[in-house]
């Protein structure tokens, strides 16, 4: 196998073995673990640190490393290097695996052996050579795994509880990154935790866990809504406190960043389709977040703010005026029909949904029609625009439904408008940073009804 003009020193995955003498191997960091501590039994009040990773050298071969050693030496060896940088290790030694404890806690790799690096006797240093790592690179976005051989999200939501605790591959792109949470636990140690929202053309949202900071520090570098990821061993579970599926990063996950497949390839373009539509923006459904459970109050001002320094979806409260509701527009622009697979506006003489990326794209065109409102929502600090007010939302704001409200005379739309501007109201209301629209969010307001004075009156004063 040729690596570069250097490739007689260097030993081919695909050819190591235990009496391989002073092998030195250069390949691409897959995946990686924690460090990880335990009490040395050889010397009681002492601990030996650990971590392993994967490295990869062609399209077929790939083997895990593992290395123990002092807190010095672990730590100081892992933080020289992360998931991504091409590595030569120089004199590891080559040990036979054994199958059943490796793939149980370790990616499941072709090799019938596994690499050991030890700090008196191995060099682990990052590739310099520009041949060589135009080579290797693109390896990462290989699966570790055949690339038909996943599950769509739809299939897991479909499976439900019966692939609880199941270790599978998955195929999906990612719609949102959540901000890390972390903790203490009851023993003193710290911990973290991220979530990843996935979506492709069966599931809108679907929760990714991570747990690792080598896999949150991966997942952090990716751009939501132009990432497609090949999971391979994520675990499956069910939340019981949410009431849904969920998949897991383990020690066992590699995760492969835009896959270089047809299968990846065609999920990249609707997920290219679906984002450039703003479909993804839109939630119909604001029984997904329970006004009950709303209770921050902000200024439009504070809200804004908020979208701007926080990357995550959140809810509040802000007593404010509708000041633009084009109720008196045509009716076309109050009520639209959407396709109810992939949620894009159709016309239904046409009898087919113009989305090419929709899943239903076989099947006869099924519509839901309804409010498709955008409402500018102002107080003394200024001006949310544009935000979405639709479906059973906008029925119980405007008290009626799309069939009453076309029956009405054009004057008594006007009324019915400028009963809403001319008061102050409550409204619940849903912000997502969203960095490709003009002001860098987008608002779905939950609930809107009048504001009751002494409440404004209190809410008020204590934002001054």
């Amino acid at each position: 196998m040729a690596y570069s003009r250097q490739a007689k020193d260097f030993v081919a995955i695909s050819g190591l073995h235990p009496n391989t003498t002073h092998p030195r191997v250069a390949g691409v960091i897959i995946g990686k673990t924690d460090v990880k501590s335990f009490p040395d039994r050889k010397s009681i009040g002492f601990d030996r640190f650990t971590f392993g990773f994967t490295i990869k050298d062609s399209p077929d071969y790939f083997i895990n490393v593992s290395s123990w050693g002092n807190d010095g030496y672990i730590n100081g060896l892992s933080n020289s290097f992360s998931i991504g940088d091409c590595v030569i290790i120089e004199n590891p030694l080559v040990a036979t695996k054994d199958p059943e404890k490796e793939d149980r806690f370790c990616p499941s790799t072709p090799s019938f052996y596994r690499l050991l690096v030890s700090e008196a006797h191995s060099q682990l240093s990052i590739c310099s050579d520009i041949e060589m790592m135009n080579r290797l690179l693109p390896l990462l976005h290989l699966p570790v795994k055949d690339s038909r051989d996943f599950y769509s999200l739809g299939d897991i939501v479909a499976n439900g509880q019966s692939l609880d605790g199941i270790v599978i591959n998955i195929l999906a792109a990612v719609r949102s990154i959540a901000e890390p949470k972390f903790f203490t636990t009851a023993d003193g140690r710290k911990g973290q935790r991220l979530e990843v929202k996935l979506f492709d053309d069966s599931v809108t949202s679907f929760p990714l866990v991570c747990w690792d900071k080598e896999a949150i520090q991966l997942v952090q570098t990716l751009i939501p809504r132009e990432t497609v990821l090949f999971i391979s061993d994520a675990r499956i579970g069910f939340d019981s406190f949410r009431n849904c599926m969920t998949a897991t990063v383990n020690s066992k996950t590699i995760i492969t960043v835009n896959p270089d497949t047809k299968e990846a390839s065609l999920l990249f373009s609707y997920v290219k389709e679906v984002s450039e539509s703003g479909v993804l923006d839109e939630d119909d459904k604001p029984g997904d977040v329970p006004v009950d459970s709303i209770s921050d109050v902000y200024t439009v001002s504070q809200l804004k703010l908020k979208a701007q320094e926080n990357p995550e979806v959140f809810c509040g409260i802000t007593y404010s005026f509708v000041s633009k509701l084009d109720l008196d527009a045509s009716v076309s622009k109050v009520i639209r029909s959407r396709c109810s697979k992939c949620r894009y506006q159709v016309n239904e003489e046409i009898q087919s949904c113009s989305n090419t990326a929709c899943p239903g794209g076989d099947q006869p065109l099924t519509v839901t029609t309804g409010f498709d409102l955008l409402v500018d929502v102002t107080d003394h600090t200024g001006t949310l625009q544009s935000c979405s007010l639709n479906g059973t939302v906008a029925e119980k704001t405007l008290g009626c439904n799309p069939e009453e409200f076309v029956s009405l005379t054009e004057d008594e739309r006007t009324a019915m408008k400028w009963k809403m501007l001319l008061e102050r109201c409550k409204v619940y209301i849903k912000i997502t940073p969203s960095p490709k629209t003009r002001s860098g969010m987008r608002g779905n307001v939950l609930q809107c009804s009048l504001a009751d004075p002494g409440e404004v009156k209190q809410n008020m004063s204590a934002l001054q």
